[in-house]
């Protein structure tokens, strides 16, 4: 699968969010200030290409959907996440994450909790 560009990656984030979308849907779903009609419809143009997203024609207008849902792109780009900066390792990446010094006991009880969670899972 290839990767998305922040801009295309965005533009998913929206077509995800509300499924099935007209280009002026999509163009709405941005926040201001809003990226140009012409950006935005080169953008999915580009998707179209990519086959990340697909259409049907209703008259002249092309009713646009994604053809990979968020979680089949989220754990790709996980994998090569993990594989650019944690050398795969599982360990790594979360002896990183609990020694950020943003996280506070909480939110590390409750990451805990969810690992205990899946333990448990796997036990069964």
């Amino acid at each position: 699968m290839k990767e998305l560009t922040k801009a295309e990656e965005q533009l998913m984030q929206h077509l995800w969010t509300l499924s099935k979308a007209y280009l002026k849907d999509i163009v709405e779903a941005y926040e201001e200030p809003k990226p140009a009609y012409t950006t935005i419809s080169t953008v999915v143009n580009v998707l179209v290409k990519k086959g990340f997203i697909g259409f049907d024609l209703h008259g002249k207008a092309k009713h646009y959907y994604p053809l990979i849902n968020k979680e089949a792109y989220t754990k790709q780009s996980m994998k090569g996440f993990m594989s650019s900066f944690f050398d795969n390792s599982i360990r790594k990446f979360a002896s990183f994450f609990a020694a950020q010094k943003e996280l506070s006991v909480e939110e590390l009880k409750e990451i805990r909790s969810l690992i205990d969670q899946e333990i448990e899972k796997k036990k069964s």
